[in-house]
């Protein structure tokens, strides 16, 4: 009767002890939770407002800065309700520290990538809506985000290139200037008068309205090629206006070369037939 009695009396122990520590840490817990759910709602809502501020000011930053923030914001947060709980904060960081410490060690390429990112918003190579020849993609910068920049190509493709790469690596922005120069090469034949189909490159510029008058157009013989003379034409655009206006001058000269009878001669070759005895 005695082990009966010892028994009950250590159940009952036992549960005055779980009914002390469930009063104790459920308001704790409970409060920990609503902080957690409150919190991570005021953070979403606060790293939203915020892209959307700083899209109409910077596009380029937006994202790059509200994901930085957005997560500083989260780790903080949970530090804080870690310590609502009970848990010893400085425990807390210092596994966050180790923790951070072995994922480092484990994405070298994510933290490269991260600096990569950096470096691109401090120095700006290019921006959000730039045109820009990377990596052997050419395309209109979409998004510079945390750890990639993301490129929709003419072709409605979507590339997604490492900031990493783009920091250390050369590439070419199209958008960095307003103007740009258009360089194309007309052939000719060699009995065709040189002089009247540069009248007729230069007319057909100046009737453009997309090309500019300051820098002058240049129209030279650029070359005496095998089987044609080579003009040169360069005549400066509005960055926007460049390809347009390429594609639409090859067509101009060569109706206009058809219709003044001046030849665009193909590759051609002359075979002389030697007759021996």
């Amino acid at each position: 009767m005695e082990d009966l009695f010892g028994a009950e009396g250590g159940a009952s122990e036992l549960m005055n002890q779980a009914m002390a520590l469930v009063m104790t840490y459920a308001p704790k817990v409970v409060l920990a939770i609503v902080t957690l759910i409150v919190g991570m709602w005021l953070i979403n809502r606060f790293v939203g407002v915020l892209d959307n501020k700083l899209g109409k000011k910077d596009p380029t930053l937006n994202k790059f800065l509200c994901g930085l923030i957005g997560a500083i914001l989260k780790i903080l947060l949970l530090i804080s309700v870690a310590s609502m709980v009970g848990i010893a904060t400085t425990s807390f960081i210092a596994i966050i520290g180790a923790a951070g410490l072995a994922v480092g060690l484990a994405l070298q390429g994510s933290l490269a990538n991260f600096a990569g990112g950096v470096l691109i918003l401090i120095f700006k190579p290019f921006k959000v809506g730039d045109t820009i020849d990377a990596q052997g993609y050419l395309g209109s910068v979409r998004e510079i985000s945390i750890l990639y920049t993301i490129v929709d190509t003419f072709d409605n493709r979507r590339i997604v290139i490492p900031n990493g790469q783009l920091a250390n690596a050369s590439l070419t922005n199209l958008s960095a200037y307003e103007t740009r120069r258009c360089d194309m090469s007309f052939g000719i034949g060699y009995g065709d008068d040189i002089d009247k189909a540069k009248a007729i490159c230069k007319r057909l510029i100046e009737e453009d309205e997309r090309a500019l008058k300051d820098p002058e157009p240049l129209i030279v013989v650029g070359a005496l090629g095998e089987s044609s003379v080579d003009l040169t034409v360069r005549a400066w655009t509005k960055s926007g206006d460049l390809w347009p206006f390429y594609w639409d001058m090859h067509e101009k000269v060569k109706k206009a070369f058809d219709a003044e009878g001046i030849s665009i001669p193909f590759p051609q070759r002359d075979v002389h037939m030697i007759k021996t005895d």
